[in-house]
């Protein structure tokens, strides 16, 4: 039977809610199957991957992501916020990560106490550019080295101090992770050495360790990348294409989830924007922010209080919207159970959604840089994606994400021309984690996303 047959993959992205999975035959692209169970997080997290292994195929080969145990928790410490600190901020974004903590300049107590306090799975460690300032990253890897702090340190700053910076943060008994520098020069940003070092260390040294699983060797040789960054590939490949299938062109993917509603965008920089040196581009124009006060279950009295400062819930509203949060927060697992139910759950994703792209698209101030905004007009398709979407009638589904297209009050360019599509199968995930060895499939795999 060809659910079970060998030669297929089985691409499994476990959640915070639920764990996916869908088949793929990656000789052709041809999507087989899909399956989902709860995620198995209060037992043991493998129970429910080997529960959508089993409805899915049992021979299959599985590649896994994850963002069980609420996903990736990164905290930046760099050099000068306007330059070094930022760009390990914008590098932890693409990498797939949420950032929980940035700080900048020299640490001292209170800024170690700030960083141990946001629960950081990984430090990213940044600072000068190659043969530059080399005082302060220095000073920032002996304070790691003494701090009661046990995540492992990944070194992305002035390549002239690399080995003593290693060697400093080891002798404390910290895990540092060497790389190229994030900002070799003024000007120059280069994030892709140190994406791939986190990644690396996600999965060696964090996924195993959140106690999710008593295999967590078994779990972690199993997971290939944190979800977010899996769906950035997956993203990255719906809007290029390969030869032998083409992409969608630009592109906005919103996935609303439990905890985080994240938002990921392609565009094509025209005109002016072209001469933009190469290694910016990444950056400005593949892009990812996460809102972890955005989700429809943990972090649903957020979408509220969200909503509010955004004026998109009426005052008379928010009493009722508010007590209907705290219930999903206070029990994750819950399912709506009735058309009212679920005409809530669709008031919170809308709020969300429409949220998380202002913040994505808009431009900000942090400290004292003031980022660009994203000009999303050329967009060619709005994806939804997120159980709350996802298991929702296609009617209610493109409720949900319309106003992403008529947002005219947010600050931010909106689509002018783009149809709404929402990925049922699981797709953008698989996709991501087959672009590696067999990107034909994975363009053919995202191919099958069609407009609502």
């Amino acid at each position: 039977m060809r659910r079970a047959g060998a030669g297929l993959v089985a691409c499994v992205d476990v959640g915070s809610t639920f764990t996916k999975g869908t088949l793929v035959d990656p000789s052709s692209g041809e999507l087989v199957a899909t399956a989902s169970v709860p995620t198995t997080a209060g037992t043991d997290v493998l129970d429910g991957v080997e529960a959508v292994r089993e409805r899915l195929g049992p021979h299959a080969d599985v590649l896994a992501c994850s963002s069980a145990g609420g996903g990736l928790r990164l905290a930046v410490v760099g050099y000068e916020r306007a330059v070094t600190a930022e760009a390990g901020h914008r590098v932890g974004l693409s990498a797939g990560s949420r950032v929980v903590h940035v700080s900048a300049g020299p640490l001292d107590g209170a800024g170690v106490a700030a960083l141990r306090a946001a629960r950081p799975d990984v430090v990213l460690l940044v600072g000068g550019t190659d043969g530059g300032n080399a005082e302060v990253l220095l000073h920032n890897a002996r304070r790691l080295s003494r701090a009661r702090l046990r995540a492992p340190v990944v070194v992305a700053g002035n390549v002239s101090v690399r080995d003593e910076v290693v060697e400093a943060l080891q002798a404390g008994g910290r895990t540092a992770i060497a790389t190229a520098n994030v900002l070799p020069r003024i000007g120059v940003l280069d994030p892709r050495p140190a994406r791939e070092a986190i990644r690396e260390v996600f999965i060696r040294h964090v996924i195993g360790g959140k106690g999710l699983t008593r295999r967590p060797a078994e779990f972690a040789a199993m997971v290939r990348a944190a979800t977010p960054d899996a769906v950035l590939g997956g993203v990255e490949v719906l809007a290029d294409g390969t030869e032998g299938a083409p992409g969608v062109g630009d592109v906005l993917v919103v996935d609303v989830g439990g905890a985080t509603t994240d938002v990921y965008s392609v565009l094509t920089p025209t005109g002016e924007d072209v001469e933009i040196h190469r290694e910016v581009v990444e950056v400005l124009w593949r892009s990812r922010t996460v809102e972890g006060d955005l989700g429809v279950r943990w972090s649903a009295p957020g979408v509220v209080a969200a909503g509010v400062a955004e004026r998109l819930v009426a005052p008379e509203e928010v009493e009722d919207l508010a007590a209907s949060a705290g219930r999903r927060a206070a029990d994750p697992s819950y399912v709506a159970s009735s058309p009212v139910e679920a005409a809530i759950d669709a008031r919170l994703a809308s709020i969300a959604a429409l949220v998380a792209v202002r913040r994505h698209a808009r431009p900000r101030l942090e400290g004292d840089v003031r980022s660009p905004g994203r000009d999303l007009r050329e967009v060619s398709l709005v994806v939804g994606s997120g159980g709350v979407l996802r298991h929702a009638d296609p009617s209610v589904a493109v409720d949900v994400l319309w106003p992403l297209l008529s947002d005219h009050a947010g600050g931010w360019p909106v689509p002018e021309r783009a149809p709404v599509a929402v990925d049922r199968s699981y797709v953008l995930a698989a996709a991501g984690l087959l672009a590696g060895e067999a990107p034909e499939a994975a363009a053919r795999l995202v191919a099958t996303l069609r407009p609502a």
